[in-house]
């Protein structure tokens, strides 16, 4: 009972704590927010039109652009501000129907359309569609120019006709189909990969800079009037264990909840999700808790709390994707798995991405399971020894 009030009170001292509000609760939120906002979301490339004054010929052509699969298309008033779309990385790449194009044609003439890229490899594909577009509407003009030349039917006449007889007449269709495993993130909605990334670094990170407060109890001689009472130190261990574990499951189940309710994040098999946030918790908690017993300085325990809690997060695949690690870096992404957050993020993806189960997460629970138990065995022993000293 008493190591129940011990931990109770480690989680009413974290809500007394205003800036514990923001960090612990809403912080994760935000960054949520952000990167979906960013990140998340269609990975069709975008592709700005500019199609002003340019005539009915020229809104055709933007059209045919626009039904093409995979592209999203934005339309633009100015041609500055479709440039400076492309240079900020707004849009992949920018056509400029220009003013005149309808009367040109009609006229004979030649046109010229004027295509903005980023340097990469889909400007091609892109670059691709637009000349598919074009290519298709010229050869609608070339038969109306020949109709009109041969005085069978007036140039607008003859273009509508080409048009209806291209609509209806065989054509030489390819068929695309995807085969082997999609890109791992096409099935996650604009803020899923986020939160279970956020998820992970912020229980870990909360947990390591919570270890201050184990310092802090020391030193105000909170631990020692414990002592003093009929409270063993398997007791007060006990306590403090259950506190640093109730921080952390009370912060991921918020993260897990409220990301569900605001931005409608799926967490997958809701007994998986759970058994995943809880082992990790253990194990981020045990972390937190061998801190506190091996440092004396509550600022040192802080400071290096956050470094340690950032670059095992950044080495863990909470900020670079795992999967990206993989393609590029295979040692690096072999190494990060001496992090629990690589095995914590690589069990999110099997229950959100694949559909799996408790079962199929087996592997990664138990490294995290053997984790958290190995440094709360360390944990226990060096803070019983130093509240024995203290």
């Amino acid at each position: 009972m008493k190591a129940l009030v011990i931990g109770a009170n480690s989680v009413r001292r974290l809500l007394r704590d205003r800036a514990n509000v923001f960090f612990v609760f809403m912080l994760p939120m935000l960054l949520i927010l952000v990167l979906g906002a960013a990140f998340g979301g269609s990975y069709d490339p975008r592709m700005g039109i500019v199609t002003e004054g340019s005539g009915q010929l020229g809104a055709e052509l933007a059209e045919s652009v626009r039904l093409t699969e995979g592209v999203e298309v934005r339309d633009y008033s100015d041609r500055d501000a479709l440039i400076l779309a492309v240079e900020r990385g707004q849009l992949e790449a920018g056509l400029i129907v220009p003013t005149g194009y309808d009367d040109t044609l009609r006229a004979g003439g030649s046109v010229n359309l004027e295509f903005v890229a980023r340097t990469d490899p889909t400007s091609q594909a892109l670059r691709n569609t637009v000349d598919s577009a074009a290519v298709r509407q010229g050869t609608l003009l070339r038969a109306a120019a020949f109709a009109d030349s041969q005085g069978v039917l007036g140039f607008s006449d003859a273009l509508e006709l080409a048009g209806l007889i291209a609509e209806t007449s065989p054509q030489v269709l390819v068929a695309q189909e995807a085969v082997g495993e999609p890109f791992i993130f096409q099935r996650l909605g604009a803020f899923d990969m986020g939160a279970y990334s956020q998820l992970l670094l912020f229980i870990f990170l909360t947990s390591m800079t919570g270890s201050s407060a184990l310092i802090q109890s020391r030193r105000l001689g909170v631990s020692r009037r414990m002592l003093a009472t009929p409270t063993s130190v398997g007791t007060i261990l006990a306590g403090e264990s259950l506190g640093r574990l109730a921080v952390a499951l009370v912060q991921g189940l918020f993260i897990i909840f409220g990301s569900a309710i605001v931005f409608g994040v799926d967490w997958g098999d809701p007994v998986a999700a759970a058994a995943i946030v809880i082992v990790f918790s253990a194990g981020a908690a045990a972390t937190g808790m061998l801190m506190g017993a091996v440092f004396k300085n509550d600022q040192q325990a802080g400071g290096l709390g956050v470094v340690i809690g950032l670059g095992l997060a950044a080495l863990g695949g909470a900020m670079m994707p795992l999967s990206i690690m993989k393609l590029f870096s295979p040692g690096l992404w072999r190494v990060a798995h001496v992090t629990p957050h690589a095995w914590g993020i690589e069990a999110f993806e099997e229950i959100i991405i694949r559909d799996g189960t408790v079962a199929d997460i087996v592997l990664e629970l138990g490294i995290l399971g053997a984790f958290a138990a190995v440094v709360f065995v360390l944990a226990t022993w060096r803070l019983r020894v130093a509240l024995t000293r203290s």
